[in-house]
């Protein structure tokens, strides 16, 4: 799956976070996008996603000749970031097993082997509002690597993560995301090392 961004900007009140995003995320790249905080990758992202719209400026999606209708594109896009919610009051098992009914899984894998990937097994059956913010975390990468999509976009993927956290998305970015589009928004090489190509915010500001 292909994505174009033509002259992408986003203004808030009369503040323009970035002007005039125009590339091209081609099928199976994996690109970076790197900033401060502040530089508005996190906002590109959910562009991207289509979570949120830009103030001005286009994003076009296409499958192989097919141009897609944005309101179809989150079947194609699994998406993680350090603001997302997840339902507290649901357990991790209740959980992936509602966001799979949405998105189907990678071949090969069913909830419970998620949850043993995880390493979080003694905690599946607690209620999230229980997990700390690294489990919490890893549950959100889980949902999004392991769904099968084209798109995988990835916001500061290793936020509250320890060392053993970092080197399991690695893993599993290494071993679940071949061929598959992979963009991350980051200032941390950790999260972006194996990214092929990288643009700037600092450029379009």
């Amino acid at each position: 799956m292909k994505i174009s961004l033509e002259a992408v900007s986003k203004r808030y009140q009369r503040y323009w976070v970035f002007k005039d995003v125009s590339t091209t995320y081609e099928a199976g790249g994996r690109y970076a996008i790197l900033g401060q905080n502040g530089s508005g990758k996190s906002t590109l992202l959910r562009i991207i996603a289509g979570i949120q719209p830009p103030s001005k400026g286009k994003v076009f999606y296409r499958s192989g000749d097919t141009m897609l209708e944005q309101t179809n594109v989150f079947r194609h896009i699994s998406f993680c970031a350090p603001g997302m919610e997840l339902p507290d009051e649901l357990t991790m098992e209740e959980f992936l097993n509602f966001h799979f009914t949405y998105k189907a899984l990678l071949p090969g894998f069913s909830v419970k082997s998620i949850i043993e990937a995880t390493g979080l097994s003694r905690a599946a059956y607690k209620p999230i509002s229980e997990y700390s913010s690294g489990m919490k975390q890893r549950v959100k990468l889980a949902q999004a690597i392991f769904s099968d999509t084209p798109i995988l976009l990835l916001d500061e993927p290793c936020t509250n993560l320890d060392e053993a956290g970092v080197l399991q998305y690695r893993d599993w970015i290494a071993d679940y995301a071949k061929g598959r589009t992979v963009i991350v928004a980051s200032n941390d090489v950790r999260e972006f090392a194996f990214c092929e190509e990288q643009m700037r915010m600092s450029d379009y500001q």
